[in-house]
């Protein structure tokens, strides 16, 4: 069987980018960590940076400032690590 953490370092995403995907979504870590690995397996990585934007939105409505700068955070090194599909919204 494989751990948590063998899972993500196959799936091509930062833990933060999984929570990410959690939140938005309400799922478990594991689910959101299969989740995000099929985007990325099915070239929808602007999915994924729209589920961050999302995020951070819904942060800054709830004055949650110090989460969305979190997730700024996530956004850029998500951005950075999967340039060439992430363009657009």
């Amino acid at each position: 069987m494989l751990t948590y953490q063998e899972c993500l370092d196959m799936c091509g995403l930062s833990e933060e980018e999984i929570e990410a995907i959690a939140e938005h979504e309400h799922l478990e870590p594991i689910a959101a960590m299969a989740l995000g690995q099929y985007l990325i397996t099915h070239r929808q990585e602007r999915r994924i940076k729209s589920i961050i934007l999302d995020d951070i939105k819904k942060a800054q409505r709830q004055g949650n400032h110090q989460h969305a700068d979190a997730l700024r955070k996530v956004l850029v090194h998500f951005v950075a690590t999967h340039p060439e599909r992430t363009q657009g919204k």
